[in-house]
């Protein structure tokens, strides 16, 4: 049997792509990710490798200057991203879902003044739904964008746990306009704002305060974002009409939960290969432990539990680069992908024993990765009730 987590049905572009990403994150994520997500640095230097090999312009179309690979591609590139550091994975997954937003949302006038710059590197995206108390009810935000006597929009609010808040230069953020439709949902708008980056007073009105102190997740900047007055001309209505950033954002957020569940594959993978490696090298009563049926049964329940994960997550990027509808499947891949990567982190530490709660040993660190997993582009409850919605649909 092959290695773990191979994907059938491949072009040689895309194994050459894959398989150029997963020598990368060997030889420049794996030796640097202890020191830089100990030391919560960011990691420049590998965002600066990624940007030399095209990676933010993956999904990007060949007319604005990307590669133009597929959704499957991009999470198959994700997964091998994250096996080496989940943070790194962090640093593309918001740009790749502003870049999917705008390329099929966006006016053709936003198209060019963005996804050139997207496809480089030059412009970084960030999207920012989430608010204080806020939770998963999104028809709740409390930001408003009031319309000015120009026309553009005032806005005012505070928005949370924006993901590449300071190193971002383009962020679509969902806030509520009035137009006085019956439903919440048709009163929410998506701007996008391009901002220097840093900390502090990005623009006249929008503040970017410091980091939000997380137990993972390290390096990557989590931020919030004030708006005080802050004027956002006409022109930066994402498809240059409002009431429309709900659907927008959901189907930004539908690749997104394929992105998390191939961020849990790539980080079980890694537990995995982790705890193997321990197993055989660790000897006790005169063996390896990988000897013993209690270590070997782990390993098989591992072993299973990545490979489903796995297949879950790349049947729900196929779904979506054919066109079908996938919320269901992405919501079955997210759950599952995530719930097994809790899993078989806890195993792969169980198995290092003591040297698992030690900072010396990866273990750790993926220890306090995997559960950002269960709560990431909605929780394992919220995926349930989207699994449970789609399945009663279906059978009525």
């Amino acid at each position: 049997m092959a290695r773990l987590a191979q994907t059938a049905g491949l072009t040689e572009n895309q194994r050459d792509i894959i398989g150029a990403v997963r020598d990368f994150a060997d030889k420049k994520i794996i030796p640097r990710a202890q020191e830089l997500e100990h030391g919560d640095v960011y990691p420049q230097e590998i965002v600066d490798g990624m940007k030399d090999m095209g990676l933010f312009g993956l999904t990007i179309d060949p007319e604005y200057g990307g590669i133009g690979e597929s959704l499957l591609t991009y999470a198959l590139c994700v997964e091998e991203i994250a096996r080496g550091w989940m943070s790194v994975s962090g640093v593309i997954n918001t740009h790749f879902i502003v870049a999917h937003m705008i390329a099929r949302h966006g006016t053709e006038e936003q198209k060019q003044q963005y996804l050139p710059r997207m496809a480089t590197g030059e412009l970084r995206g960030a999207f920012s739904m989430s608010e204080p108390e806020l939770g998963s009810d999104v028809a709740a935000i409390r930001t408003r964008a009031k319309r000015t006597g120009t026309g553009d929009y005032r806005i005012d609010g505070q928005k949370m746990w924006l993901t590449n808040g300071a190193s971002s230069t383009l962020v679509a953020v969902l806030v509520r306009t009035e137009e006085g439709a019956d439903r919440a949902h048709d009163n929410l708008t998506a701007f996008l704002i391009e901002k220097p980056a840093g900390f502090g007073e990005a623009l006249p009105g929008l503040t970017i305060p410091g980091k939000i102190d997380k137990m993972g997740y390290k390096g990557i900047d989590t931020t919030e974002l004030f708006f005080d007055g802050y004027v956002a001309p006409a022109d930066t209505v994402l498809g240059g009409a409002p009431g429309r950033g709900f659907r927008q954002m959901m189907d930004g957020v539908e690749v997104g939960r394929v992105n998390v569940a191939a961020r849990a594959c790539g980080i079980a993978q890694r537990a995995f290969e982790l705890a193997v490696r321990y197993a055989k090298t660790r000897e006790t009563f005169g063996e390896p432990i990988a000897e013993h049926q209690a270590i070997a049964f782990r390993l098989a329940e591992m072993a299973t539990k990545v490979e489903a994960a796995h297949l879950m997550m790349v049947n729900a990027a196929r779904l979506k680069d054919s066109g079908e509808r996938n919320d269901v499947a992405a919501g079955m891949a997210k759950y599952l992908a995530s719930e097994y990567c809790s899993e078989v982190t806890e195993d792969s530490f169980r198995i290092h024993g003591g040297y698992g709660y030690s900072k010396e040993y990866e273990i750790e660190r993926l220890m306090r990765e995997a559960p950002f997993l269960l709560i990431g582009e909605g929780t394992s409850d919220i995926q349930k009730q989207i699994i449970s919605r789609g399945l009663l649909r279906t059978y009525s």
